[in-house]
């Protein structure tokens, strides 16, 4: 009898090993599909957000695009601008969305200066002022403008090179002409006056590359 109890006993325990290690088990599995849902949803979210975040970049450039396409289209058909017969009669076509000022038209036997701007041409009087574009006729020699500028060659703020637009020779200045001017120039010598047409920021250098490739003038 006592055997039977024994065995009984021996059975009962090893049931509530079993028992025990199913327990076990089944927390364990349980354990690790939560980690594995919770490590699911996590990833899942990131993805979203990549997700999101690339599409919101990609709908921010593509209105950037179609912003930058309209301001383009608006500015055609452009417009020509003729400056006056003794100063060479300068002109080139320039955007219509562009507003011309005409500080000095020389008659006064001071300097020709003329300044373009999208929309409205800011106040001239002011050194630090920026304009999309200036347009001067000078009273100095060709050579002497050009060697106005040779300290800022020398010192690499601007970078010089030869210019040939429309059967006229110059030369083209790339750089920072200033503190807060930076841009490009290009200088063409009329009879005993120099030419300057300028840019005075690197985001308007589009427009000036178009604008100077239709300039001429009398020499």
């Amino acid at each position: 009898m006592n055997t039977h109890y024994s065995q009984k006993n021996q059975a009962g325990s090893a049931t509530v090993v079993l028992l025990v290690v199913l327990s076990v088990t089944t927390v364990l599995f349980g354990a690790g599909a939560v980690y594995a849902f919770v490590n699911y949803v996590d990833q899942k979210s990131n993805v979203d957000a990549r997700v999101g975040q690339a599409v919101a970049t990609a709908e921010r450039q593509q209105a950037e695009k179609d912003q930058a396409d309209f301001i383009e289209k608006e500015k055609l058909p452009n417009r020509e601008y003729v400056g006056p017969s003794d100063y060479g009669s300068v002109s080139f076509s320039y955007p219509k969305t562009w507003s011309v000022y005409v500080a000095n038209d020389g008659s006064n036997g001071e300097e020709f200066k003329a300044y373009l701007n999208p929309v409205v041409v800011p106040p001239v009087d002011k050194e630090s002022q920026r304009f999309a574009l200036r347009v001067l006729v000078t009273n100095t020699q060709y050579d002497q403008a050009i060697q106005q500028y040779q300290g800022l060659v020398q010192q690499g703020d601007l970078k010089s090179s030869a210019i040939r637009i429309n059967g006229h020779d110059g030369t083209r200045l790339d750089g920072k002409f200033s503190e807060d001017i930076r841009g490009a120039a290009v200088l063409f010598k009329i009879r005993d006056k120099t030419l300057v047409v300028r840019t005075d920021a690197d985001t308007f250098k589009t427009d000036f590359t178009k604008i100077i490739k239709t300039l001429d003038f009398n020499q």
